[in-house]
């Protein structure tokens, strides 16, 4: 063997797998996984050296130490950066050709090893692998590659995504010769790797198939034709798709098995954002800054856990409240005072109010609120305007063929489950048409009118004043749905800033900074009818959220929250306007000062909102067409922000100069416009 040409098997491995961790240290015929690996690996006769390269943090200290115990070599990296990981080990090993190997593969073959590294010699190729599409069984993954192209990748490697994985930027990169090595037959749907508990089971029943640790490819493959009840444990997963699908994804298409839709809500959906390729799921969050499962670090210039925490992710005053409480007890047979506590400081918030009632989701809350003014009135019909939740009574105005409810942030909601005898309780009408509402209460014996106090567009021609005056008039309830718009440009409601009071107003989001918290403030007249009905339920009794609540009111008094959120809300306006103004895009701004947003009319915006999702998450953002801010938004922060988005829009801008569309940069699935059913 030529001593310059140094050929090495180089294993990526690490203890912080989230589905299955210190997966690497498992232990089967008395060896550990990464042993058992790398003694494998021993039998190739064409590998000059095995290395192991881990991640330099205190969580594999563990892993180092057994490495060092079996005389093991290995190579310490960049936890995050796995490109530059891999170029520096293939450095200072002085390595010509490169075999790339993953910690979760036990049944590597070193047959299979030295037929690649011979296939790659013969090919003039800089880069081999089996998995381009894969027919060899998941687990049985090899790459091969040279010096030259672990340095080019290393060298001009940007994104984030592509520095995070060895060989992402490779396969994309066009000007790199590539092969792909097939397996005579299929047997890519099998599953060898140890990536999830079931997994365990059936590396256990192969490795108890034989003798000791050295077995072939083919006599798996023999095994699994022969005894193929050995191998059904973990067959219900997915292939491991490595590299190119985040840990996040990953959970989430187990998430789609298990859970109807995913998740619990459909505005944190990752088809919602970026089919594919959304981080989906956090470890940590804190001030406006997110991790998701791969400790990847995001700034969220987005949603904030969907405007609930106008203080920031985990804000500390708010956090050693809850903290106290918890450890006094969260619940018990008597009665937290919080409630009351926090009822009076609402009815002070509120001087036109007298009472009080909690819930902890908005969509209780509403319903409540509807179940008291129907009582009040005597009457069951619902005038709408806005998004109030997912209850019967929101959802009947789609009963029949009506689709009223798509002009009110999402369209496409389908209310089978919702009884039909409901249908025609519940009617739409748009913000600012005083005709239309008028028309509803001629038509149709109108008890209730709910309605955000705002949305996307100011009210004109005194509509909330109007409006105000036809519900007196016709002895309707009139309620305001404060859940999104509370605290954000006043010390409470909306309707404050508009001085136009309503019977009820409801309050949630903001009110407990995360922890789940939701009031409906009243007048007397009309709130005590909740006695006449039955509202009750054991976890409104529990103290968090209204601690959560108390501690949040206080903070936001004292940092004045609003008028910081407002202030950031209008810069962050009047810089979109330029950016789209100097790149020569016609986008609609708009919604409240601290929730801006922008939209376009045009073919293409749910492509360029896709994009613009797209390459903000590249450079390290959470992003979209509308943020809630949060007093964590730091002038810093959205300074680079703004810099990044000017960038991105420039993209667009420049393609749509070039070609008339942006269709050559999307070559990711788009995000979803509305309600789509997922499994």
């Amino acid at each position: 063997m030529d001593a310059t040409k140094l050929i090495a098997a180089i294993i990526q491995a690490r203890l912080t797998s989230t589905r299955l961790p210190r997966k690497v240290l498992k232990e089967f015929k008395g060896l550990s996984v990464i042993e058992i690996i790398v003694e494998r690996l021993k039998k190739s006769k064409k590998l000059d050296e095995i290395i192991v390269a881990i991640p330099n943090n205190k969580e594999n200290e563990d892993l180092k130490e057994l490495l060092e115990a079996k005389d093991i070599k290995f190579f310490v990296g960049s936890e995050n950066d796995v490109l530059e990981r891999f170029h520096n080990c293939a450095v200072q090993y002085n390595l010509t050709t490169i075999v790339r190997i993953t910690g979760d593969c036990p049944f590597v073959d070193p047959i299979l090893v030295d037929t690649f590294l011979e296939k790659f010699n013969n090919s003039n190729v800089d880069y081999l692998s089996n998995t381009n599409p894969p027919t060899y069984p998941d687990g049985l993954d090899i790459e091969v590659f040279t010096k030259e192209l672990i340095q080019t990748s290393h060298n001009n490697a940007s994104k984030l995504f592509d520095r995070e994985h060895v060989t992402t930027f490779a396969k994309k990169e066009k000007s790199i010769k590539k092969i792909n090595v097939k397996s005579q037959i299929n047997y890519s749907e099998l599953r060898l790797t140890l990536d999830d508990k079931s997994d365990l089971s059936v590396i256990k029943n192969v490795f108890d198939s034989f003798d000791d640790i050295f077995f072939s490819y083919d006599e798996i493959i023999n095994l699994y034709n022969q005894n193929a009840e050995l191998f059904t444990a973990n067959q219900h997963l997915k292939r491991n798709e490595g590299s190119s699908v985040s840990s996040g994804q990953k959970l989430y298409k187990k998430a789609k098995e298990i859970i109807p839709g995913g998740n619990m809500l459909l505005s944190k959906r990752p088809e919602m954002f970026l089919p594919d390729q959304w981080p989906s799921y956090f470890s940590k969050s804190k001030g406006c800054t997110v991790w998701d499962l791969d400790k990847k670090k995001y700034f969220d210039v987005c949603l904030m856990g969907v405007g609930t925490n106008l203080l920031g992710y985990a804000n500390s005053a708010v956090d050693s409240a809850v903290s106290k409480t918890i450890k006094s007890g969260n619940l018990s047979t008597l009665n937290c005072p919080e409630e009351v506590y926090l009822a009076e400081k609402l009815i002070e918030l509120n001087p036109w109010a007298d009472m009080v009632k909690f819930a902890r989701t908005g969509g209780e809350a509403n319903s409540i609120a509807i179940r008291i003014a129907r009582a009040a009135t005597g009457k069951d019909n619902v005038a709408i305007c806005g998004y109030h939740g997912w209850h019967d009574w929101y959802l009947s105005a789609n009963l029949g063929k009506s689709k009223d409810l798509d002009g009110h942030l999402l369209p496409g909601l389908e209310p089978n489950g919702v009884p039909r005898n409901l249908e025609g309780t519940s009617f739409s009408f748009q913000y600012n048409d005083l005709e239309g509402l008028k028309k509803l209460i001629e038509n149709n014996e109108i008890g209730i009118i709910k309605m955000e106090v705002m949305r996307n567009h100011p009210p004109k021609n005194n509509f909330l004043e109007e409006v105000r005056q036809l519900a007196h008039k016709n002895n309707i309830v009139l309620i305001f749905d404060e859940c999104t718009s509370g605290f954000r440009e006043t010390n409470s409601g909306l309707h404050q800033k508009f001085n136009v009071q309503p019977d009820i107003a409801i309050y949630g989001k903001t009110l407990g900074n995360g922890y789940a918290i939701t009031s409906i403030v009243g007048k007397k007249d009309v709130m005590d009818h909740a006695q006449s009905s039955f509202i009750s339920s054991t976890f409104w009794t529990e103290r968090i959220g209204p601690t959560a609540a108390i501690a949040s009111i206080k903070e936001m008094n004292q940092v004045k929250s609003w008028e910081v959120v407002c202030k950031k809300g209008k810069e962050i306006k009047k810089s979109w306007k330029k950016i789209f103004s100097d790149h020569d895009l016609n986008f609609e701004i708009s919604g409240l000062d601290p929730l801006p947003s922008f939209s376009s009319q045009e073919e293409d915006f749910l492509k360029i909102k896709s994009f613009i999702t797209h390459d903000m998450l590249q450079k390290g953002f959470l992003a979209s067409n509308a943020i809630y801010l949060c007093t964590e938004h730091s002038d810093q922060i959205l300074s680079s922000y703004l810099d990044a988005f000017e960038d991105t829009i420039s993209k667009i801008s420049n393609q749509y100069n070039k070609s008339g569309s942006i269709d050559q940069l999307i070559d990711f699935p788009l995000s979803h416009g509305g309600f789509k059913r997922l499994n």
